[in-house]
């Protein structure tokens, strides 16, 4: 089976370098065989760090890179000579991506901007050379010290997609024909469950050469919080997204009940996603007449702006738009 080209979450192996040890010299010249200690200072071990691409949209890059190990650091030597760093290893990732410790699933890192740089895991420190440590009462100390191991680790870099509106709806509601409706994706179309099985993001181009960003995410069945379906692999997609908007199709037998089971499944996957702004697009709406819509805008919850749309003849996709746009911007002042 052909792996895909989208990789959202990489356990990859760490090692910080190890800081060198100082020196234990004693300076000796021709006129001055004891003139002192003058061990220097080893130097720092490598740092691991993570640097912001915008030109990256997956983790893929990084799937065969499984173990990265810093350098270490060099000792100290007479002279006061501190040891040479450890060069630093730089881990570029897309926009989004979260770094977490796989033993203790603590967050560690967050990246969000172009060219943001954060220290993942620290270089050892390097140890101190004698000279450091002398004194009147002690002027020839016959110590220093080692360097700082470095750390060591798995670690789990998870890539949660940037987009401004996420599409959420069951299997074939119609999301990747709209995705291609009104941007320039060319997402898998066919008529089967589960065609979408990696998230596809499109710019849509809006007035005055304004555009916004959307994502196409696989469909959601009942159960995919506990792991049906997809699972909830793709649901972290949609922490991402300040307005969500729900496709549901015009030829669903019970339009209320489809969306209340997709908000169940966001409650269950993170509860906080139910703070996010929602938008209904009834797609597939265009054999229903004005008796038919009215009665689907009875069933859908009050509160909520919907759209009745089709992908397929373009109908009601400029007014899509305008919503999306005015409440993209409504979040945006707040």
């Amino acid at each position: 089976m052909e792996k895909s080209n989208f990789v959202d979450q990489i356990r990859i192996f760490c090692r910080s370098g190890h800081g060198g040890a100082g020196s234990k010299h004693f300076m000796r010249t021709k006129y001055n065989p004891q003139a002192g200690p003058d061990g220097g200072d080893g130097g720092r071990g490598g740092h691991i760090l993570l640097r912001g691409n915008k030109n990256l949209w997956t983790l893929l890059h990084l799937r065969y890179f499984k173990n990265v190990l810093a350098e270490n650091g060099e000792g100290g030597s007479g002279n006061n000579c501190t040891g040479r760093m450890g060069k630093d290893i730089i881990i570029e990732v897309p926009l989004g991506t979260v770094a977490f410790d796989e033993e203790t699933n603590e967050k560690e890192a967050e990246i969000m901007e172009d060219g943001q740089e954060i220290i993942w895991i620290k270089g050892g420190r390097g140890g101190l050379g004698n000279s450091n440590f002398a004194t009147a009462t002690n002027q020839a100390p016959e110590y220093a010290q080692p360097g700082e191991p470095g750390q060591e680790a798995w670690k789990v870099l998870e890539l949660k997609v940037l987009a401004d509106v996420g599409l959420v709806g069951f299997p074939n509601a119609g999301k990747s024909t709209l995705l291609a409706a009104i941007t320039a994706a060319k997402p898998k179309i066919a008529d089967y469950a589960f065609t979408t099985i990696d998230p596809n993001l499109g710019i849509v181009a809006y007035r005055e050469n304004k555009s916004f960003c959307i994502a196409d995410l696989p469909g959601i069945i009942e159960g995919a919080a506990e792991g049906k379906g997809l699972g909830h692999r793709f649901l972290r997609h949609i922490e991402r997204n300040p307005v969500l908007l729900f496709l549901i199709p015009a030829d669903s037998k019970d339009h209320r009940k489809e969306f209340d089971i997709l908000v169940n499944e966001l409650e269950q996957y993170n509860p906080e996603l139910l703070h996010k702004e929602f938008i209904i697009a009834v797609s597939k709406s265009d054999m229903l007449d004005d008796e038919l819509k009215t009665a689907i805008s009875k069933e859908l919850p009050p509160g909520i702006p919907h759209l009745f749309i089709s992908s397929l003849s373009h109908k009601g996709l400029v007014e899509l738009k305008d919503l999306l746009w005015q409440v993209l911007n409504k979040k945006n002042d707040q």
